[in-house]
Formats: structure tokens, C-alpha cells, sequence
């Protein structure tokens, strides 16, 4: 397997190392990744997160134990457990589907690591392309928000909606950038702050409550958000509070697009009431847990609602920014995410 290189995960000597994200932006701490056991704990704890990167990763763990001499039903195992790991990231079953087809192939092992390099490689040119055309639909000046981290950290290239906003700024567009910390792990405040940091990208952080304040007030120009899952009819789920901010872009006439690569389509998904919604530790909600250290605020009893995900309807999508272009709401009601 060759070298690679990416924000959140490497390829050095044949070892598979993973950037753990909950230490950011404090801390950068590479742990060595080698067993689909230990790749399932990084997926699910998020040391490893983003709908992109996460099947990339599981694809390299897969390539990873094809070097080291795994056989066959030890990886056809490590396949099946890391394609359940989280369950609303499809990008992560059409990368183990892609693996596990590979299985009956005479040189099945040098097949697997050929193909999770390809996969590798295809994201990076997927994201490039997603940048390419989301950045013509950016004004010089714009004021835009996005939520969640949707950059360099949750894919193996620039990002889905991230992506957008570094092109815009490689484009010299003068742009503003408003984060929302997005509770309740901070992915936003953590994660999206310390990218625009290193793009050099001018941004403020906002509570996710105060988006409306902003947006009353004329100070956003457009919305840019990525996706974990979109169903056939445009419907979408992505990180918990995208679907506020999408009823509050519809009410204020704000842009509201999202950014994906068609890796993140499920036609068999036919609309988003089809998308399974992950649901995590109610500790999550009743504190906070980071490389800032650990603090639980609520009693020690409390109960809390905590799904990962919501579900955008389509209907309050003005773009879908996808690798192969940009589709409004009127193409995605005739069909075009079902003919690509």
C-alpha cells in the first residue's frame, strides 16, 4: 500500500494512522490504527468522523489487514463490523460494498488494496469538483454559514461544503464565514474554527441558537451544509440543527444548498423518512467531553434526546451541489438525483 496523506488519516510504511479529532484544536495526536476492531471504536467515538472520510477509513482498515496477511473470513468479518459501524452514513456501506465485492477475486488481496486506494484517490477528485462548482455560486463579499464540519477533516480532500468556502477564498471573493458551534459535540466550534484558521479564512462563532438573530438582521448571504445520506427525492440528513437552519433560510429567503458527492445518494432511499437516524449517549447532551477536559452540567439522573441526525425535506433546499453539478429543486423533482 503507498504512502497517503490527508487532515484526518495516513498512510505511512504500511501503517494506517488516524488523526483523533476530539483532541482538537488543542491538541493533534496521531494513534496508530490496526484492527477493524479498533477502526470501529474510532468511528463510533469520533476520533474518525465525517460521512466521506469515514468510508475512506473503513476502506484503508480493509487494505490495512489485507497487508498485514489477514485472511480471508477475518477480513469479510472486519468488513460486515465496520459497514454497521455508524448507521446513518451511507458513503461507509458503499465502500464496504465495494470492498467485500472484491472477496472472490483470485488475487483478492492485492484487488482490495488497489481498490481502497482508488477510493482514496476518488475523493479527493470528488471533492475538487463539488468545490469547482459550489464556488460559482458564491458573490464576492458573501457573508455565508455553515454548521457542523463538513472540510478537509470529514473527507480525504477540501471538503464538501467547506470545500465551497476555501475555493471561494482560493478565488480571492473577500468572504466572511459565520460557524455554528453545533451542539452538541462542537463540531463546528471545534473543528470548522480550526480549518478556517488555517485557511486563513476570515470567521466568527456563533451558538447555533443565534443563526435567526443573524439572519433577521440581513448578515448572511448564503448557506452551505454537507449531508450523510440523500435520499432519491432530495430529501437529506446531516448533523442535528440543519434542518433549523434550513426552516429559518426558507422564512428569511436565504440560499440554502448542500454539498456531497454522489457517494452520500441512497436511491433506495426514497424519501427521508427512510433514513435511519442515529442515536447517541445521552451523556453527549448533559455535558461536554473534548481535549478541553470533561464537565457534566445536568443532574446525574437526567434523561436526554439525542439522535446525530436530522432530516432536511427537499423542499427547503435551493441547490444540490453535487460532483457532477449543481441541481435545483425543480430538477431534483424530475428525477436528475435518480439518473446519475
Amino acid at each position: 500500500m503507498r504512502d497517503l496523506r490527508a487532515s484526518g488519516i495516513k498512510v505511512e510504511q504500511q501503517a494506517l494512522w488516524i488523526l483523533d479529532q476530539r483532541k482538537l484544536p488543542r491538541e493533534e495526536i496521531w494513534r496508530l490504527c490496526v484492527s477493524a476492531e479498533e477502526m470501529v471504536e474510532a468511528i463510533q467515538s469520533l476520533q474518525v468522523r465525517g460521512a466521506p472520510l469515514i468510508g475512506v477509513a473503513a476502506g484503508l482498515m480493509v487494505a490495512s489487514l489485507c497487508v498485514q496477511g489477514a485472511e480471508k473470513d477475518q477480513v469479510i468479518a472486519g468488513i460486515k463490523s465496520l459497514a454497521s459501524a455508524r448507521p446513518t452514513a451511507v458513503n461507509l456501506a458503499y465502500c464496504m460494498k465495494r470492498m467485500s465485492a472484491l472477496s472472490e477475486q483470485t488475487n483478492w488481496r492485492e484487488a482490495m488494496i488497489n481498490e481502497a486506494q482508488a477510493l482514496f484517490d476518488e475523493d479527493v477528485e470528488l471533492c475538487n469538483r463539488m468545490a469547482g462548482h459550489g464556488e460559482l455560486l458564491v458573490q464576492p463579499g458573501d457573508r455565508l454559514l455553515t454548521h457542523c464540519n463538513a472540510g478537509s477533516l470529514a473527507t480525504v480532500g477540501v471538503g464538501t461544503a467547506i470545500g465551497v468556502i476555501t475555493e471561494a477564498w482560493r478565488q480571492s471573493k473577500n468572504i466572511k464565514v459565520w460557524v455554528s458551534e453545533t451542539r452538541p459535540l462542537l463540531q463546528g466550534g471545534r473543528l470548522t474554527a480550526w480549518e478556517m484558521e488555517q485557511a486563513g479564512i476570515p470567521y466568527d462563532i456563533i451558538c447555533d441558537n443565534m443563526a435567526a438573530s443573524l439572519m433577521a438582521q440581513n448578515k448572511v448571504d448564503k448557506i452551505f451544509v454537507g449531508s450523510d445520506r440523500i435520499a432519491s427525492n432530495g430529501d437529506f440528513a446531516n448533523k442535528i440543527g440543519t434542518y433549523s437552519l434550513a426552516v429559518l433560510a426558507h422564512y428569511h429567503q436565504v440560499p440554502f444548498y448542500v454539498v456531497a458527492p454522489h457517494t452520500t445518494l441512497d436511491l433506495e432511499c426514497k424519501t427521508g423518512d427512510d433514513i435511519p437516524i442515529e442515536q447517541r449517549d445521552a451523556l453527549e447532551v448533559k455535558g461536554v467531553n473534548g481535549g478541553f477536559g470533561e464537565l457534566q452540567w445536568s443532574p446525574e439522573q437526567a434523561t436526554a434526546y439525542n439522535p446525530a441526525f436530522d432530516v432536511t425535506p427537499a423542499e427547503l433546499v435551493s441547490g444540490w451541489v453535487l460532483d457532477s453539478g449543481v441541481y435545483s429543486l425543480q430538477e431534483v423533482q424530475a428525477g436528475a438525483l435518480c439518473r446519475l
